[in-house]
């Protein structure tokens, strides 16, 4: 190891090894992904002198002294900047353009993307203190001797950037930049850069084989097999709930990497487990991951069981390092975790280089809100740019969506529509607000041994509870909602999957919100809604009879609010949109069939119907794109991609009844561990902070500040909210108690 030019302290790793490992890395990617530079001429070259130059400038004395002894010193220049001194443009320019080196110069310098006050003569002064170490350096990929050199402003000036505007020189920086940034994290993590998917292929057909073994005639089906067909281009498909969508996808994707993406953590967990345990059953982690913001306790979860691969047990820390670093080759994932790069943030070239030779495939879009379908569109456009491919898997499209893509220019097969003969729903259409008494009636009526109940908000649905429970008791009502603990959220959702089931005659009631209408596999005999929209009510339907043949006169019910709206109009369901839904749905009486729903959906959802919904869209994709790129950083455009309006509060209940255990776990946090592991005290951290998080409840950002409320300190980053507020796990939080100053009229309209 050459101490004189470290990398890094922990673990201590000289330059020129932590170089090798980013050209292997490099190896790795050109051998897996050939044809990646077939639109951009000379970016493998150009990629291996960025990997070659990117860190010389750690050469400097002062980073030297920082990584060996932890001296620190004021306006430090960014050891990227310093490394654009080492760079022999004069023999480069022999077999370059001044636009590769302009690319070559801006990757190396911005590879650790931050603010950067300076400006080349500052640059320029710390070079003397480069020559000896240079001197003293020999590169062993590189015979010849590095010199501190004058950066020539041709190539490149503080702070000047690729912007959109520049068109295919912007696209091509990404690529070059991001594709450096992933081998330079994969080296740092030790972990390669991608693993293959040499076995989706083979695990398909050997989930099929499985599935003959029970019914020798089981086949793929038309969906599956068009998705199969399909797998060189952009396809969108329409199919009914029961279809096998998940199968068509991972049909499509083939052999290629790919990302996975729901709507909701609840149903990514619930793929991810099926994949898992019915598709990929070996050397699951080098091959599938979970990710989302609760990705490493799932993990951690996981591993006291089964994370073991032959006679070694993998580290659930690196299973996560390569999860993050987007190296497995088929990930499972929300949608803020991979297009939040629409932001343009500081660092977002390695999600999109990624997703340049990845499949993207996107299940549910009817569950996205206007500013995640604005956001999901502008993405499409720049990863179809790159040379990426998407697959959209939805049970209900709004024609909107579509006009959307084809405003962008992007390219795509389909609408494709796969739905059979079977009728599963008939409907009957009640205009007035939901109600038990309607509930029970039909109920006993329609033979109805497992009911499930939605309404459109939190209120909604206890109120429904209360009523349900006063005229039949609570021995067989079950209530999910978003306001339960994050512990007994999980344990709800299991229940209702295992209540939920075909086979299950298990007499049951459930009342819910819209987070059971994406992706939960369950079957239920009869559906009493309140109407959102047209989208929501058919993918609501989706949960009762959702492979069975209709056998009674009605099993679905529908309230419309009658002179009412119907709860959440007005605050996250569009008026007008719901206004045009109840019309439409109140022409309905009995069976309703598959092609019909479509048809409803397409006529409803059309930018003639609905041209403030569809400009608010276009508006806010216009604005998206007006944002400079680099003007925010990742933290920032996290927030705003998902512009979260909740607040975690433990209820003052729920601590009273696990005091000693948050106090524990708020030890372990407080807690010194100068001198542990570092990997075991990630895992002890996030162990207590996870104790700490399964107690508490996301309420609205308006009911927190209006409701009295206690903190506990933790550190000066982290702290607890206690609420005022009773609880218990029927109900989940009962309703907590406000400030004197809070309005009682805005918190019964904004509490849930």
């Amino acid at each position: 190891m050459d101490e004189y030019a470290l990398a890094k302290s922990n673990p201590k790793e000289d330059i020129q090894t932590h170089t090798n490992e980013l050209l292997k890395n490099m190896d790795i990617l050109k051998a897996l992904y050939p044809s990646l530079s077939a639109s951009w001429d000379s970016m493998w070259d150009l990629l291996y002198w960025a990997c070659v130059y990117h860190d010389l400038g750690k050469l400097n004395p002062k980073f030297q002294e920082r990584v060996k002894f932890g001296k620190r010193t004021t306006n430090e220049i960014p050891h990227g900047l310093l490394s654009l001194a080492c760079i022999n443009h004069r023999e480069l320019k022999k077999r370059h353009e001044k636009n590769d080196l302009k690319l070559l110069f801006q990757a190396v310098g911005y590879h650790h993307d931050r603010k950067m006050p300076f400006q080349n003569a500052d640059i320029e002064k710390e070079f003397e203190g480069l020559r000896a170490p240079l001197e003293r350096f020999v590169y062993d990929k590189l015979p010849q001797k590095f010199l501190a050199q004058e950066i020539d402003q041709r190539y490149f000036s503080v702070n000047e950037r690729f912007y959109e505007e520049q068109g295919e020189q912007f696209f091509r920086f990404i690529m070059l930049e991001g594709l450096l940034n992933r081998l330079d994290y994969a080296a740092s993590a030790h972990i390669p850069v991608e693993n293959p998917n040499d076995f989706l292929n083979e695990a398909m057909e050997g989930l099929l084989g499985r599935w003959q073994m029970k019914n020798q005639d089981t086949q793929w089906n038309d969906l599956q097999i068009y998705m199969r067909n399909s797998a060189d281009k952009n396809v969108i498909v329409i199919a009914q709930t029961g279809m096998g969508k998940t199968e068509a996808g991972l049909l499509w994707l083939q052999n290629d990497k790919g990302f996975f993406t729901l709507p909701l953590k609840s149903a990514i967990n619930a793929i991810y487990q099926r994949i898992t345990e019915d598709v990929v059953l070996v050397n699951v982690e080098e091959r599938v991951g979970l990710l989302h913001s609760d990705t490493y306790i799932k993990y951690l979860e996981k591993s006291q069981f089964e994370l073991i691969d032959g006679d070694d047990i993998i580290s659930p820390d690196m299973y996560y390092t390569k999860t993050k670093q987007l190296s497995l080759p088929l990930t499972i994932c929300t949608l803020d975790q991979i297009f939040v790069f629409v932001f343009r943030y500081k660092g977002f070239e390695q999600i999109l280089a990624t997703l340049s030779y990845s499949k993207v495939i996107i299940d549910e879009v009817q569950m996205y809100s206007p500013e995640l379908i604005a956001y999901l569109v502008l993405g499409l456009s720049y990863i179809t740019r790159l040379g990426g491919k998407f697959a959209i898997l939805t049970a209900t499209l709004p024609r909107i969506f579509i006009d959307l893509l084809q405003a962008q220019q992007i390219s795509f097969d389909g609408p494709h529509v796969f739905i059979n003969n079977q009728i599963r729903h008939s409907v009957k259409v009640l205009d007035k607000e939901v109600n038990a008494e309607d509930i029970v009636s039909f109920s006993s009526q329609y033979d109805g041994k497992r009911i499930l109940v939605i309404c459109n908000t939190v209120k909604s649905a206890v109120s429904i509870y209360h009523q349900l429970a006063e005229m039949v008791g609570k021995q067989q009502i079950n209530l999910l909602h978003s306001c339960f603990t994050k512990v007994d959220r999980a344990n709800k959702e299991k229940e209702i999957l295992r209540m939920g089931q075909s086979l299950s005659r298990e007499r049951c009631i459930w009342i819910s919100t819209q987070i059971v209408e994406a992706s939960l596999d369950i079957d239920f005999d009869l559906l009493f809604t309140e109407l959102s929209d047209l989208n929501g009510l058919f993918q609501r339907m989706g949960r009762c009879y959702r492979k069975r043949e209709l056998d009674k006169s009605y099993n679905c019910f529908v309230f419309t609010g009658g002179d009412k709206r119907c709860s959440g109009v007005g605050v996250f369901i569009d008026k007008e949109i719901h206004r045009l839904s109840k019309e439409a749905i109140s022409l309905v009486d009995g069976v309703i069939s598959e092609s019909q729903k479509v048809a409803m959906v397409d006529t409803l959802y059309t930018k003639e119907k609905l041209p403030k919904y569809y400009d608010s869209i276009t508006e806010l994709i216009r604005y998206v794109q007006s944002y400079q790129s680099y003007e925010l950083d990742r933290k920032e455009a996290r927030k705003r991609f998902r512009d979260i309006d909740t607040v975690s509060v433990i209820p003052y209940k729920v601590y009273e009844e696990h005091e000693a255990e948050i106090k524990s776990a708020i030890n372990v946090l407080q807690a010194d561990y100068s001198g542990r592991n570092g990997a075991q005290t990630k895992i002890i951290k996030t162990k207590a902070r996870s104790r700490i998080s399964d107690l508490t409840v996301d309420i609205s950002s308006f009911l927190a500040r209006n409701i009295e409320t206690t903190t506990i300190r933790i550190n000066d980053y982290e702290q607890i909210l206690l609420a005022k507020s009773d609880y218990n796990s029927e109900e989940g939080i009962i309703r907590p108690k406000l400030k004197s100053s809070a309005d009682i009229k805005d918190f019964s309209d904004h509490s849930f």
